[in-house]
């Protein structure tokens, strides 16, 4: 991996962290996160002229990204609630390439090598830490635990869709700005007809918080595509994950989360859960 290309990637790691910061601030979280996937849209819309039409081979997986995406947006949103960012974000991430991993361990009979083995007993470990010992106060809220394991059961699925998506449509920025309008779109239907249209006001207020977290996002998943065109898709995703660190320290500056000696343990075991089983 050059070194252009591991800065891109921090970079994109560091983004990510902090557009989930922003869901725990200023609005309720549906409204939040509805509001930055709205402002992902937007941006998508404006770049949809400068990009070709997705071929038909891409558009199932666009189709089930965006139903994968809505369900990943709403269980974040759940699992913030009653966790805090520093300690829900790293089990939702950590756990979706644990999750991969398991699922061609049983269906596609992959075997991991010792060093996956390895990964796969750090991470759990370091999601029990962080689940019993890493929040506010000490244990994290079943309910929030759950929703953060379901977030990133989803997490684990639309990377999947997406990586077969964008392959199928032999053009990665199409698709990625096509699922973006989608995916803004999905969101704000979900919203009114779970809040109806009187909330709309209130996203307008906070346009300008939307707008940022909305090119954060969609630059962090975009860079990350880009660099799995240049660089092993193993190095991409296990260097993204230091997105784990970035979100334990935002959470500890920004939002005022403790930083406890076993948060941060977890959020180690957690990162070298992931790089271990992506190298292994």
């Amino acid at each position: 991996m050059t070194t252009p290309v591991f800065l891109a990637v921090l970079a994109a790691a560091l983004m990510h962290a902090s557009w989930n910061a922003l869901v725990k601030v200023g609005l309720d979280r549906l409204l939040s996160i509805t509001l930055i996937q709205t402002a992902c849209g937007l941006i998508a819309l404006a770049g949809v002229a400068f990009v070709a039409l997705p071929g038909p081979a891409a558009w199932p997986w666009l189709g089930v990204s965006t139903l994968l995406h809505v369900g990943y947006n709403v269980f974040l949103v759940r699992a913030y609630r009653s966790g805090d960012l520093g300690q829900v974000y790293p089990i939702a991430r950590g756990c979706a390439p644990l999750l991969v991993t398991l699922a061609g361990l049983f269906f596609l009979s992959e075997q991991p090598s010792l060093p996956g083995y390895a990964g796969i007993a750090l991470l759990v470990l370091g999601i029990l830490a962080m689940a019993f010992r890493g929040g506010r106060h000490q244990r994290l809220p079943a309910a929030a635990l759950r929703d953060a394991l379901i977030t990133s059961a989803f997490i684990a699925g639309y990377t999947l869709a997406d990586g077969s998506g964008a392959r199928a449509n032999h053009d990665a920025v199409s698709y990625v700005v096509w699922l973006f309008l989608l995916d803004g779109s999905a969101m704000l239907l979900v919203l009114i007809v779970m809040r109806g249209v009187r909330v709309l006001p209130q996203l307008g207020a906070h346009w300008r918080v939307g707008l940022m977290g909305g090119a954060l996002s969609i630059s962090a998943y975009g860079i990350t595509i880009w660099a799995m065109t240049q660089a092993p898709l193993a190095l991409v995703a296990a260097l993204r994950e230091t997105s784990v660190l970035f979100a334990i320290a935002i959470g500890t500056l920004w939002l005022g989360e403790p930083l406890r000696r076993a948060r941060l343990l977890a959020g180690g075991l957690i990162l070298a859960g992931v790089v271990l089983s992506h190298w292994g």
